[in-house]
């Protein structure tokens, strides 16, 4: 009978804690269910609230939609901020059931994803809006270059595009941390070795070069056409003098 009770009394003792443990699991799975009706309405919410201010109007143009249609994506950017949206809500929720079962590692590994996440939303906030602005920039230096004549519009406008677009980056991903400061520095010394390159390109190797470039975008007839209406100017303004 002894051996009987000391054989037993391990079993008992792991239904007494699997019994006090079933109302915490109880309650966990509880707020799963909650968090995830809390997600799909929160999901459903932002989507429609995005639509109805014309938001995917604005990816659509800044060229965000075909980027993830190119990558592979079969969602816009208004269904993934949604998306996001729904994960933030359930990473949220299990949050707080992994801290009912007592899960401290887990709480602290999604509360990381719970401060991540909306870090994401507004980078690609950011990245929508710049990149709707460095097509406007773009579109602008191209029709100012084709309205003045200049040879090679179409790269300036390009370069105007790319350039924007890089500062936008830069600035998404120092928002998100991802990187830190290994991405900030590369892009500065990059940046710097471009300078640096144009200056001595511009300055010893590459004079003549630079001379016919710069003669290409700004023709010197336009100098003197300007010279000559500075003139006609100036003999405007003295024979008004003289009378």
């Amino acid at each position: 009978m002894q051996n009987a009770d000391i054989l037993l009394d391990p079993a008992r003792a792991f239904l007494v804690q699997a019994a006090a443990y079933l109302p915490r699991i109880g309650l966990a799975l509880l707020m799963l269910i909650v968090g995830w009706v809390a997600a799909k309405l929160v999901r459903f919410t932002v989507e429609k609230g995005l639509r109805a201010i014309n938001f995917a109007v604005l990816t659509e143009r800044s060229g965000m939609d075909t980027f993830l249609q190119q990558g592979g994506s079969k969602s816009d950017t208004t269904r993934l901020f949604g998306l996001l949206a729904f994960w933030l809500v359930m990473f949220a929720a299990l949050v707080i059931a992994f801290n009912s079962l007592g899960l401290g590692y887990a709480t602290d590994l999604l509360g990381r994803l719970v401060l991540f996440v909306p870090k994401l939303i507004l980078a690609l906030l950011i990245l929508t809006v710049g990149a709707y602005f460095a097509r406007f920039v773009a579109q602008a230096v191209l029709s100012h270059c084709r309205a003045l004549d200049i040879p090679d519009a179409d790269f300036l406008s390009m370069l105007a595009h790319y350039g924007v677009m890089a500062f936008v980056i830069l600035i998404a991903l120092d928002l998100t941390s991802v990187g830190g400061d290994l991405v900030r520095e590369t892009f500065l010394i990059i940046l710097t070795g471009v300078v640096l390159a144009l200056a001595l390109a511009f300055g010893l190797g590459g004079k003549d070069w630079a001379a016919g470039l710069l003669e290409r975008w700004w023709p010197s007839y336009r100098k003197e056409d300007g010279s000559r209406a500075q003139g006609k100017v100036k003999e405007m303004n003295v024979f008004g003098r003289r009378e």
